[in-house]
């Protein structure tokens, strides 16, 4: 066939080649969005223009519109794909794809080929090293909340239930969507039954949250924050209501726990116990914590060093600036360099984007934490160190957001030419 048939064909097919392959582009990045809508809607826009089609999207936290306009047609598609942080491997992949793309070295087929064996690559590690870095996560976070010999074996002990949970999380659907529930539960239960029978082993709560660190939605507060920031309205109000679902499911969770065990809401008393780890533990706590966050979260074994180096930086910056002007100025100072430091280096082409180098150094500014302990020691009968607790963490929330956001502000290259 020749002639202006041919001609409305080709364009028919390339304008549907072009319009599957956004559409499957904007639903992992949509599956991948730790950092909020701004990164989905600049990449795929980019990759649109490059192969001669604009894309407007409507983005919200768990779906996408996506309307491609090319060859004289227009075609709207919806996405659905909630968003996750387990599969770093696939955000660094991704990074590589859409250089190639905004350089003109692939065409739709090449790069929907490329997309294909992203979203189909196995995990880098197999099920078992997931769980033992799930346990080292909370193992390594254990001494931010007391410094004690007690809180490092009895965060293993509980984070090994934790990480049993979340393995059967991914074979069985319905856990899933009640898993931070039914873990801060089982944590609860335990803890109050075996390990909280003394305040000189600190308060139930500090012996829980290390456990239940993976499950604390930290990340989606700050991103929430970040979004309305940046004029996502709609997108960071709904990601703000699910981080406060997510907390009040742990916070049941824990209260359950009350119920069964027939414990007395003041069972919950906030005290802290005298530490007895030496200073090279808490050092060499942090890169367990690097380790189980590179183990869990998927994220490839090369970048251990850097993100190792990421969290020193900012525990140093945050633990100094902390002693200068307090926990909040310490805090933003600490998300400034961090910001700064994970944008500068995302930009060049052989580093991982920014959400990965963020991960492990963000999740030492503990955000969530505070929520969950402000609403159980509000239920423990204890209102004003828990609305104390509410109150700091929307506070260290927007210092976190903001300086997040100014490091990256600060790093981020001027744009040049058109």
């Amino acid at each position: 066939m020749t002639g202006p048939a041919a001609a409305a064909d080709r364009g028919q097919e390339r304008h549907q080649e072009a319009t599957e392959f956004l559409t499957r582009l904007t639903r992992v990045l949509l599956r991948t969005s730790g950092e909020g809508a701004e990164q989905i809607e600049r990449s795929v826009r980019s990759a649109a223009a490059v192969y001669g089609a604009t894309a407007d999207l409507v983005v919200v936290l768990d779906g996408a519109t996506v309307t491609v306009a090319s060859q004289g047609r227009t075609t709207t598609k919806a996405v659905r794909e909630f968003p996750e942080a387990f599969r770093m491997d696939q955000v660094v992949a991704l990074k590589p794809l859409l250089a190639d793309i905004a350089a003109g070295r692939l065409d739709v087929a090449e790069a929907d080929r490329r997309l294909t064996a992203i979203e189909s690559a196995r995990p880098p590690y197999p099920g078992w090293l997931k769980l033992v870095g799930i346990v080292l996560f909370a193992v390594g976070f254990a001494p931010l909340m007391q410094p004690t010999w007690y809180e490092v074996w009895t965060t293993a002990v509980l984070g090994a239930g934790t990480a049993s949970l979340a393995a059967a999380a991914e074979r069985l659907p319905r856990l899933a969507t009640v898993l931070p529930l039914v873990a801060a539960a089982a944590v609860s239960l335990v803890t109050l039954e075996a390990f909280a029978r003394t305040p000189a082993h600190g308060g139930p709560v500090l012996l829980m949250l290390p456990a239940l660190f993976y499950f604390v939605p930290g990340d989606y507060l700050s991103a929430a924050t970040a979004e309305m920031a940046a004029g996502f309205l709609t997108t960071g109000a709904i990601r703000l209501v699910y981080a406060v679902f997510l907390l009040i499911q742990l916070y049941l969770g824990v209260i359950l726990g009350l119920v069964i065990t027939g414990r007395s809401r003041h069972a919950l008393f906030d005290v802290a116990a005298h530490g007895d780890l030496p200073r090279w533990a808490l050092f060499l706590a942090w890169i367990v914590f690097t380790v189980g966050t590179v183990l869990a979260f998927a994220v490839p074994a090369r970048l251990t060093g850097p993100l190792l180096a990421l969290v020193y930086v900012t525990v140093g910056v945050q633990a100094g600036f902390t002693e200068l002007v307090g926990e909040v100025g310490g805090t933003f100072a600490a998300a400034v360099v961090l910001g700064g430091l994970a944008t500068w280096l995302a930009a060049r082409p052989a580093w991982p984007p920014r959400i990965v180098l963020l991960l492990p150094g963000f999740f030492t500014l503990t955000v969530g934490s505070l929520g969950m302990r402000g609403l159980t020691a509000v239920a423990g009968g204890y209102p004003i160190q828990g609305f104390h607790d509410l109150t700091k963490m929307i506070t260290l929330v927007t210092a976190i957001a903001a300086g997040l956001l100014l490091g990256a502000v600060i790093a981020r290259r001027p744009a040049t030419g058109p």
